[in-house]
């Protein structure tokens, strides 16, 4: 199964030491150029975790035309991913920004975001809880998320008791 994703899951579960939940997930991680260089980019010990797993694989996108007219909507992180994952018809898109998931969704592609990570994670008991990584991805990784999502996410969860974001 090719999984491709964009900066923020990656990046994000890196922060907070948790990238291990992607490689438990999936196995491999394919990456364009352009998320490699926005992780590398941010000097942060997330930047280092993700240069040192080897299952995170830096793959090259055929430039084209479509790339260019995703350009115009997107970052270009998000545009190449959106991308890589057409060009390798990838099984899974792991992209968060919205107006990226919209335009993947509109491509006919499997999107799935860091909060999905994190309740497949709980099935499949890599995690007992998803609040205290949601909590750290809010406070260490600066992930954003509105009040309203945040109880969304633990209620779906089974853990809408203890909902009080950090």
């Amino acid at each position: 199964m090719i999984v491709v994703s964009d900066t923020s899951p990656i990046l994000s579960l890196a922060l907070i030491g948790r990238l291990d939940l992607l490689h438990d997930l999936y196995g491999s991680i394919v990456i364009p150029e352009a998320v490699r260089q926005e992780i590398m980019a941010t000097d942060q010990s997330g930047a280092r975790e993700v240069s040192q797993a080897d299952w995170i694989i830096t793959r090259p996108i055929d430039p084209d035309v479509s790339l260019k007219l995703l350009q115009r909507e997107v970052d270009r992180g998000e545009a190449e991913a959106i991308g890589l994952a057409l060009q390798l018809k990838a099984a899974v898109l792991l992209i968060d920004e919205r107006k990226a998931r919209g335009l993947a969704q509109y491509l006919e592609l499997n999107i799935v975001g860091l909060l999905d990570v994190l309740h497949e994670a709980k099935q499949r008991q890599l995690i007992p809880t998803i609040k205290p990584v949601l909590d750290d991805l809010l406070t260490r990784a600066r992930f954003r998320l509105s009040r309203k999502l945040y109880q969304r996410t633990l209620h779906a969860a089974g853990e809408l008791d203890h909902a009080h974001p950090a």
